[in-house]
Parts: structure tokens; C-alpha cells; sequence
């Protein structure tokens, strides 16, 4: 059962990614949301990309791996993620999360990416519970130009 499901998410990601042309650019700057973090994105391939953060106010570090998508007859610089990835909270009690990542971004013309997100999770230590209240406003410096986002033909 594992191996079909992982077999599945390998062969999904791999058609996904051949339909999205897509590059993002390094990027980092602030997320505002249930905790303020230190947000960035780290380039991976043609449309995944490597996100990872580092939250304030309960200490904490994550990284979601990210799909980007255009959205269809939308401005070039729109785009939506859905993403997963762990989520490690360090002050006080240590707590380990699998969160999901699910977002809206616009990249204008000059260096900047603004955001809203929102990164559900599932605490798996102590006792398994859901969290739903992480939502999120980013504002990110976009370094390099990268490709422009566009829509595939």
C-alpha cells in the first residue's frame, strides 16, 4: 500500500511538473500569521521549489516543499502552491508537525513576492490533533530574476 501510494506521488509530480513552466527565485522576508516568521523560497526545479521558515514568537523551524501553479487567464505573476512538508517546535515542549502549505502569491515586475497562505498540520507528539488557525500574510525580496511565471500552452 505504501509503495503504490509513493509510486502515485512520484508519477503525479512528475506529469505536473512537465505541464507548469515555471521558475521561482531565491526569496526571503517575513511571513505575518498565528507566528512571525522568517520566510523563504529556494528554487528546485522547473515548478517545485523548497520553502523553508523559521518561526518567533514559539520557536520553531519548517520547510514545506512547494508545487507551483499559474492560474489560468490570470496576470503573469499569480500563482497558487499547494506544498507539505515537517514543522519542528523547539521552545517549550518539543512538538513535530506535518503541515500543509496552500497559497496565493504575486511576483510584480520589480523585486518583491506578496503572499497569503495558510499551513494546516497534524501534531504528532503527545497527542495527535489537528491545527487549522495558520494563516498567513508574506511580503518577500525576489534576488535574480529568474524566468517569468507563465501558464503552459
Amino acid at each position: 500500500m505504501k509503495n503504490t501510494f509513493f509510486v502515485s506521488l512520484v508519477i503525479l509530480f512528475c506529469a505536473l511538473s512537465n505541464q507548469v513552466k515555471a521558475q521561482s527565485s531565491l526569496e526571503a522576508g517575513l511571513r505575518f500569521g498565528e507566528f512571525v516568521s522568517l520566510d523563504a523560497t529556494i528554487p528546485v526545479g522547473l515548478a517545485p521549489r523548497l520553502h523553508p521558515a523559521v518561526y518567533f514568537d514559539r520557536f520553531g523551524i519548517a520547510s514545506y516543499f512547494d508545487w507551483m501553479f499559474a492560474i489560468s487567464g490570470g496576470p503573469r505573476g499569480l500563482k497558487f502552491y499547494p506544498g507539505v512538508g515537517p514543522e519542528f517546535w523547539l521552545e517549550g515542549d518539543f512538538d513535530f508537525d506535518i503541515a500543509g502549505n496552500f497559497g496565493v502569491e504575486y511576483s510584480f515586475d520589480f523585486p518583491l513576492t506578496v503572499g497569503l497562505d495558510w499551513r494546516p498540520a497534524f501534531r504528532t507528539t503527545d497527542d495527535f490533533h489537528f491545527r487549522a488557525n495558520n494563516v498567513g500574510v508574506t511580503a518577500r525580496f525576489r534576488f535574480g530574476e529568474g524566468v517569468r511565471f507563465v501558464p503552459a500552452k
